[in-house]
């Protein structure tokens, strides 16, 4: 049975004196205002609003070519290891040897041209440990290639990680393996021009891409590109990013980890090919996507700006959760099962449609319309094309203009308001 229907009514405002500290999540962080330099954002100012899904993809497809050759082409330092010694090397010269493989590998960063103007790069070659309470930092200008492991041990507090950087431009990491328990696989805060290429993280703890503006929420960080990324274990997030302009995703590939897969908060000029998460979040409010603290919005508004291809979620939190007036955003398509919270919730959200491009949602939890009366409540909301099984749609309270199209029901059912 198909089902559709378009609900109008005039547009109501539903606001707590709570507004401005309200969490929309136990736990989840409060929705905070755009940055300033957000005032006059460009909507196509950033090249992953304008990118197809499917240039994300073939983002994605370029970097897998060139981590078939890993540690290849031209660099002009190296950290390798022979035996249990690393030996860090600039051309000809030694600048590092030791036993230590965050020593070996800073020196040979350290090495580069100082005030360089264009990227010079750095191999690893070789497997070994650092320490949570440690980081690897890249200065402006480096790219560095990890054809190997690191193995993060011990503990630590703050902002570390292996690989970390800050107010810097033209950061890439071409190829990254990890394991253990970091604080954070990537940090990176107050960056422009970054690309991650093909990373992987098998861990046992901690989270695994942070990319944020939070050193100085005045300025966005600008112009990010992560071509394929692959998380399990970590306990919190698997990617994160908060306060980015400009961001393009192949594919998030997330197992296991014990908060959301794919975390966009207050990100505009978004892209990404695929999420595709199993146990994200199991237990909590977290989703194999999800959205928060204005993410999409545009100055005051919500223009479409947040384009994913497929949202692949396998039981874990919800699948697909907006939150705390973001939108601006598109799914084309969904492949959703057995979740064990909202298989969608929408919740004081604007401007966003769900699967577009078809798909199936079956069993966990409801597709939910919600919304808290911290926030205006939701609208311009289009859900289209999917086939729902063992399920039902739930909108309550009502929303400002909600679209229902072309649903085909299979044991399952519509409840407006």
């Amino acid at each position: 049975m198909r089902h559709s229907t378009t609900y109008r009514r005039p547009r109501r405002w539903r606001l707590g004196l709570a507004a401005v500290a309200a969490l929309a999540l136990a736990g989840t962080e409060a929705a905070v205002a755009a940055p300033a330099a957000a005032a006059a954002p460009s909507l196509g100012g950033a090249a992953a609003a304008a990118a197809s899904v499917g240039a994300a993809a073939a983002a994605s497809r370029a970097g897998q070519v060139a981590a078939a050759a890993c540690g290849s082409g031209t660099y002009q330092a190296d950290a390798t290891l022979s035996g249990s010694t690393w030996t860090a090397r600039n051309g000809t010269r030694t600048v590092y040897t030791g036993t230590d493989m965050r020593a070996a590998v800073q020196a040979a960063v350290n090495s580069l041209t100082a005030g360089r103007t264009s990227k010079q790069r750095v191999v690893v070659r070789g497997s070994g440990s650092v320490s949570a309470g440690s980081r690897i930092s890249l200065p402006s200008y480096t790219a560095i290639d990890v054809c190997g492991t690191i193995n993060v041990t011990g503990s630590g507090s703050g902002d570390q990680a292996p690989i970390y950087s800050r107010g810097t431009t033209q950061i890439e990491v071409g190829y990254l393996n990890l394991t253990g328990s970091p604080l954070y696989g990537i940090f990176l805060r107050n960056v422009t021009g970054v690309v991650l290429g093909q990373i992987d993280m098998r861990l046992s703890g901690g989270l695994g891409v942070r990319i944020d503006n939070r050193g100085n929420t005045s300025q966005w960080t600008r112009n990010v590109r992560i071509d394929n990324v692959y998380v399990s274990g970590a306990r919190s997030h698997a990617v994160e990013t908060y306060g980015v302009d400009g961001l393009t995703i192949g594919t998030v590939t997330v197992r296991n980890v014990g908060e959301s897969g794919l975390l966009l908060n207050q990100t505009i000029n978004a892209t990404v090919g695929t999420v595709d998460a199993e146990n994200a979040g199991t237990g909590t409010g977290y989703a194999a996507f999800r959205m928060a603290n204005r993410n999409g919005r545009v100055g005051s508004s919500y223009p479409t700006n947040i384009r994913v291809g497929t949202v692949r979620a396998r039981g874990g939190g919800r699948g697909i959760f907006c939150v705390s007036e973001s939108g601006g955003a598109t799914v084309d398509r969904v492949d959703i099962a057995n979740t064990g919270n909202n298989a969608v919730l929408i919740e004081n959200c604007y401007g966003v449609t769900i699967a577009t491009g078809g798909g199936t949602i079956s069993g966990g939890g409801e597709v939910r319309l919600a919304e808290r009366t911290s926030f205006p409540g939701n609208r311009d909301i289009a859900l289209r094309n999917f086939t729902l099984v063992n399920n039902r749609i739930v909108e309550n309270p009502c929303a400002d203009n909600l679209t229902i199209s072309n649903i085909t029901l299979n044991n399952s059912t519509i409840r407006r308001c």
